[in-house]
């Protein structure tokens, strides 16, 4: 019924590694080099965010300090913030699974975009009291990668 998938296929991956590198002013100037281009590295740690992101189940939520930690950029999650902000308009992220550690949606609760979020967050059965999500029942639980026994 709800089995939307948003796994990046192996297309996907590729077209967005080898893309070229993106220019925007808008980026944070930390992530460019002196022609405002944005850095390879960086482009790195945005497609590790987006492969976990893209699998956070319907249904449930994570924190952008949770996408950082299992995307292996420890604490930070404001990186993971700045990767969904500008993820290529070919990935279909679910980036409102994404929420802040304090189980609220980032952004102003008066703006469209809280408004969109939150809509689909609802339609997929997310709960929010006093405008918070219950981490403690919908959080994603990932299972544990087990090494192959082979």
């Amino acid at each position: 019924m709800h089995s939307r998938s948003y796994a990046l296929s192996e297309a996907q991956i590729q077209a967005f590694e080898t893309e070229p590198v993106l220019n925007s002013n808008t980026r944070p100037a930390a992530q460019h080099d002196s022609y405002g281009t944005l850095r390879r590295d960086m482009l790195n740690s945005y497609q590790r965010a987006y492969r976990v992101v893209a699998e956070i189940p319907f249904g449930r939520v994570a924190t952008y300090g949770q996408v950082a930690a299992l995307s292996g950029l420890g604490r930070r999650a404001r990186l993971v913030g700045y990767a969904l902000h500008h993820s290529p308009g070919h990935l279909t992220l679910p980036w409102h699974r994404v929420i802040n550690a304090q189980g609220r949606i980032s952004f102003p609760p008066n703006s469209e975009a809280y408004g969109r979020q939150r809509a689909l967050l609802e339609a997929e059965g997310v709960v929010f009291v006093r405008d918070r999500v219950d981490l403690a029942c919908y959080r994603w639980h990932p299972l544990p990668a087990f090494p192959d026994l082979d």
